[in-house]
């Protein structure tokens, strides 16, 4: 294994227009892994810039995008937690100003990370984490400096399914010496842990919010328990269809409601002629990943960041192995992990679970269920316990959120935000992330 490493500098100074002030400068580093033969692993890490500390006193965050197949050097960096946005302006609430962070393109093939053959997509879970390790492990051992810092995995949607795998493999990597890092925890950000416990309360949960009527009701809880027998099948490319067929029920009587934020209009992809010509797996990643491609953001990619990072390969275009990202993983779509989330309580890693009170895809209804699956010890006296308000400062009274914390298990309700938490609500986002890296 060999890591394309490229040396940390300072940030580009971008040139936003005439009269714009310069973006203030953090340190970055960036590179590749071969994490396997044909198999290109891209990351892009910025230091801690904080006023007061050295980033050697303050942990390191890697982010975990979802889809499969979406950019966490994109979306998660751009659009949600980075220093910059899409826009290349500073972003207040970034996380950088708390923590180091590390994004990742994963599975390989996402954003700038690439394959050489169709071979080399990840078609499961345990080469999405084998993966992973193979990354970590040359992260850790080229950049020594983070190997005593306290080191969190956090994640969105798809990313929270694949940081659960991720996490117990790192743990047991930890425990046995291959990767010397400071684990610290995993934290699931309205993640795809349990899918049909999503999809069976997608119906309840908009009927609930008048986005249904008791017909649609009726026809989405029908087409939700379609699904539900081919899970219990084990049928799971069946059930990934199905999971297709129930998402167009709910679009239909909703009036095409937005999966990531009910509150909002959603995005034409994936909707009429273009997925009744090209099947069901193209209308999951036009529905799904095509969103966090969006073209300001694709041109960014392709544009000026492609030039100033130096090292992609001319014939990589970010994003575009993401399709086949998504559907190379679609029999492991439906496939429930909460027994990777009870294996990582009871390996006593800090497991913490948030979630948009807006979300439809990942809603928190359906993230409850699985968690009273558990079979964790201290699930009980986790359940009794009242929930406790937040507010992002003292001087707000609006609540902008709920939490409860027992042992190494935390769950947050996070208030007004739907799937995409930091960007919605990127205050009470930041303040999350200092409570779990105990910061506050």
């Amino acid at each position: 294994m060999r890591s394309l490493k490229l040396a940390a500098g300072l940030v580009l100074i971008f040139t936003l227009g005439a009269g714009a002030a310069p973006v203030t400068e953090s340190k970055e580093s960036w590179g590749y892994v071969n994490v396997r033969d044909g198999a290109h692993m891209f990351w892009w890490l910025y230091y801690a810039n904080n006023p007061t500390k050295n980033f050697t006193q303050l942990p390191l965050v890697m982010w975990l995008q979802g889809g499969p197949g979406g950019s966490s050097c994109g979306f998660g960096n751009f659009e949600e937690i980075g220093p910059l946005d899409r826009d290349l302006k500073p972003r207040n609430t970034t996380w950088v100003q708390s923590a180091s962070v590390l994004f990742v393109d994963n599975p390989v093939g996402t954003g700038y990370s690439y394959t050489s053959g169709s071979d080399a997509f990840a078609k499961d879970l345990a080469t999405v984490a084998s993966d992973m390790m193979g990354l970590l492990k040359q992260f850790f051992q080229s950049n020594p400096e983070f190997q005593s810092v306290p080191f969190y995995i956090f994640s969105e949607s798809y990313g929270g399914k694949m940081a659960a795998a991720i996490a117990l493999s790192l743990n047991e990597a930890v425990q046995t010496g291959s990767i010397k890092c400071n684990f610290a925890g995993v934290a699931l950000g309205d993640s795809w842990i349990s899918p049909l416990d999503s999809v069976l309360t997608w119906g309840p949960y908009l009927y609930s919010t008048s986005l249904l009527d008791d017909r649609g009701l009726a026809e989405v809880t029908d087409a939700a328990k379609r699904v539900q027998e081919a899970v219990e099948r084990q049928e799971f490319d069946t059930a990934t269809e199905l999971w297709s067929r129930a998402e167009n029920a709910v679009e239909q009587n909703t009036n095409g409601v937005n999966f990531y934020n009910i509150l909002t209009k959603g995005p034409d992809e994936g909707k009429g002629n273009y997925a009744a010509q090209n099947g069901y797996l193209a209308s999951l990643y036009q529905r799904h990943v095509k969103p966090l491609h969006r073209q300001t953001l694709d041109q960014l990619m392709n544009g000026e960041i492609r030039k100033k990072l130096k090292i992609i390969p001319d014939s990589v275009t970010w994003g575009g192995q993401s399709a086949e990202v998504f559907s190379s993983m679609s029999g492991d779509f439906m496939k429930p992990v909460i027994d990777i989330v009870d294996q990582l309580l009871a390996a006593k890693v800090n497991v913490t679970v948030y979630n948009g009170q807006l979300d439809l895809i990942v809603d928190t209804m359906g993230q409850e269920v699985w968690v009273k699956k558990l079979k964790w010890a201290g699930l009980a006296s986790f359940s009794k316990m009242k929930w406790t308000p937040l507010y992002v400062s003292a001087d707000q009274s609006d609540t902008a959120a709920f939490y409860k914390s027992y042992e190494n298990f935390t769950f947050y309700w996070i208030l007004k935000a739907g799937h995409m938490i930091p960007s919605d609500q990127g205050d009470m986002a930041l303040k999350m992330l200092r409570m779990v890296m105990k910061l506050e």
